[in-house]
């Protein structure tokens, strides 16, 4: 199957069958779900796919059949795109576009790189806090930084959620 005119998707969200969210998947995958009988369309994205014997629309929430078992990770992974991600591509310090990461607590003095510790920072603010603390610098984080939590944050990481996918993910933190 190959996409028609009009596809503009390119990922699925796959829920278990207690409808709770598994994982992002390609469209090509979720398709391939649906065609072999393991999985139902929940919502259909824009367009369609098609082959020389059959269409079917583009599928952005997929269900499985079956249950799976499937362990999940307790924790975010740091990495630099969620961090832009979580403080919404923003500078904690003066809410310009965010281009580069800083460490709230400068690694020279103890600081670690952890999500409490670790900001969005456009590249001017973090040339003149350099290697001094915040409070040093008399300014204020915007923002208190945290660990991302939810169920949103869990299968997307920092991916950006498909708006059809909002009423299973619940409020992305």
């Amino acid at each position: 199957m190959r996409p028609g005119r009009s596809a503009n998707a390119s990922a699925a969200l796959v829920l278990n069958a207690t409808y709770e969210p598994l994982c992002v998947v390609s469209v090509r995958r979720a398709a391939v779900l649906l065609l072999s009988d393991k999985a139902e369309a929940i919502t259909h994205g824009e367009g369609y796919l098609q082959s020389h014997l059959q269409t079917i629309p583009i599928p952005s929430v997929v269900r499985l059949n079956k249950f799976v078992k499937v362990p999940h990770r307790r924790k975010v992974s740091l990495s630099r795109r969620a961090i832009f991600a979580r403080d919404k591509w923003k500078c904690v310090y003066c809410g310009g576009p965010a281009e580069t990461i800083d460490h709230v607590i400068p690694r020279s003095k103890g600081g670690a790189h952890i999500w409490e510790n670790v900001v969005a920072a456009c590249a001017r603010c973090n040339h003149k806090k350099g290697d001094k603390t915040v409070r040093e610098m008399g300014w204020r984080l915007a923002i208190v930084p945290a660990v991302p939590k939810g169920a949103a944050w869990r299968v997307l990481g920092h991916r950006t959620p498909d708006p059809r996918w909002e009423l299973w993910l619940g409020a992305r933190n």
